[in-house]
């Protein structure tokens, strides 16, 4: 065969191979077949916040809920403080919107400027918890992954109670919590208790020594129902200043209270050391204190406290307080979390609490409400087993609302209902609005950004 014969029928074949590989394009998928466990959120640079929407569960302390949607489909959700409104979050939608929500540290630090102390740490804790469920859905990984190692599997909850004018109704009341389990407790010792005794309350509304002996009663009648050998922890002393707190807390000592909470105002960390240094009863305060160095980094270096309690809802949710805790222990201080919300919020703070290692408990408040749990769909139920919660390996925080359920205890109606309101700027730091009507350094009149 000659030489043009042979290119002539290589041109031929090549030609054929190219029609038969068009034809077969035009049959195959543009992209490969996806692999089993395919994440059809895994598109993470192209994601993007598209809205904030909210609704609140009417309890003991409502519970304002939002949702963070994207434009892939995935949302997460986040918890405000409880007995706070869910405005407070819905204000920094538009500082979110169209930013890319795996972004988490970037976007934290923009609105980090509108959170505060209390409740007005809500909205930036909620936006944190909602990130991190949205990038755990993203990645297939819980949330305790995004901000360290989990060095336990389950959390131990220390319950509240309510109290009782009668120091025996009282410890019943506290036992009954025992046999549901619980191995760590709290109690209220309000002046309110003893204030119809004569001579027990000063006209401040603060215990005399003999109003002291008679709430040590209460002390001394829960120690012998629940046992002397279990953490018990005290609260709600009343209006305390520093040498009434030093009263009381050494009133206490016999005791061994696992801690005395709040005995003065947190920002009086002078007054917190000058307690703590004159008592063997351990001190602890936070609940209301927002981010390390607005708050808790003074009362950690100045050794005011034996233990921080930051309430996750208040002091930055899941980054922040992780920050919050490992500073602490760098101090040899360790961390009880606050907590009084639902199971989002809760789930949230255990996802936390998984990682802290000098951690002591968590507090639940909702203990006699039977329809907490039911709230929320993924976590093992009870959510709290024998005074514990299970850590969660599922993506995100592990949890779903249950629409039926919360729609039953919404505190107004509307579930996560659209919020244009909210689009536009409300809160801002410098912010130029646009261009405007001047001179420009031509001397021309222009409506335009110049300077």
């Amino acid at each position: 065969m000659g030489a043009l014969n042979r290119r002539r029928l290589l041109k031929q074949a090549t030609a054929a191979a190219l029609v038969s590989a068009a034809g077969t394009s035009e049959q195959q998928p543009a992209s490969p077949a996806k692999p089993a466990g395919y994440n059809p959120y895994s598109a993470p640079s192209h994601l993007k916040i598209t809205d904030m929407r909210a609704c609140r569960i009417a309890a003991n302390y409502d519970y304002p809920i939002i949702r963070i949607d994207t434009n892939q489909g995935v949302y997460g959700y986040g918890e405000v403080r409880d007995a706070g409104v869910e405005g407070i979050a819905l204000i920094l939608k538009a500082h979110l919107l169209g930013k890319n929500p795996l972004r988490i540290e970037e976007i934290l630090r923009s609105i980090r400027q509108f959170a505060n102390h209390g409740r007005m740490g809500g909205g930036y804790s909620a936006v944190d918890m909602a990130l991190h469920d949205i990038a755990g859905k993203v990645y297939g990984v819980p949330a305790w992954r995004l901000i360290g190692d989990k060095v336990r599997d389950r959390i131990r909850i220390y319950c509240d109670t309510t109290g009782h004018k009668d120091p025996k109704i009282y410890a019943e009341r506290m036992l009954k919590r025992k046999k549901m389990g619980f191995t760590f407790f709290k109690m209220d010792l309000y002046t309110s208790l003893v204030a119809d005794r004569p001579g027990a309350v000063t006209d401040r509304g603060v215990a005399t020594e003999k109003g002291l002996r008679y709430l040590c009663e209460y002390i001394q009648a829960v120690r012998d129902a629940i046992g002397w050998d279990v953490p018990l922890a005290a609260d709600h002393f009343g209006p305390l200043n520093v040498k009434d707190a030093i009263r009381y807390a050494r009133a206490f000592e016999p005791y061994q209270l696992a801690w005395a909470e709040d005995m003065v105002p947190w920002r009086n960390w002078r007054g917190l050391k000058q307690i703590k240094e004159a008592t063997t009863t351990p001190i602890l305060t936070g609940e209301d204190i927002f981010g390390l160095e607005e708050g808790f980094r003074t009362l950690i270096d100045n050794e005011a406290v034996d233990i921080i309690h930051p309430d996750p809802e208040t002091s930055g949710a899941l980054r922040e307080t992780k920050r919050i805790a490992d500073y602490a222990d760098l101090h040899g201080i360790p961390t009880a979390l606050h907590f009084a919300g639902s199971p989002v919020g809760c789930m949230a703070s255990v996802h936390l609490a998984a990682t802290i290692r000098n951690f002591v408990a968590m507090e639940n408040h909702a203990v006699d409400m039977p329809w907490w749990g039911d709230l929320v769909t993924g976590p093992a139920k009870p959510i709290i087993q024998n005074g514990y919660i299970v850590v969660p390996d599922t993506p995100g925080l592990g949890v779903e609302l249950n629409e039926e359920v919360v729609k039953k205890y919404l505190r107004r109606p509307g579930y996560f209902e659209p919020t244009p309101m909210f689009d536009e700027l409300i809160v801002s730091g410098f912010h130029r609005g646009g261009p405007w009507w001047h001179y420009d350094e031509d001397g021309n009149y222009v409506y335009k950004l110049t300077y």
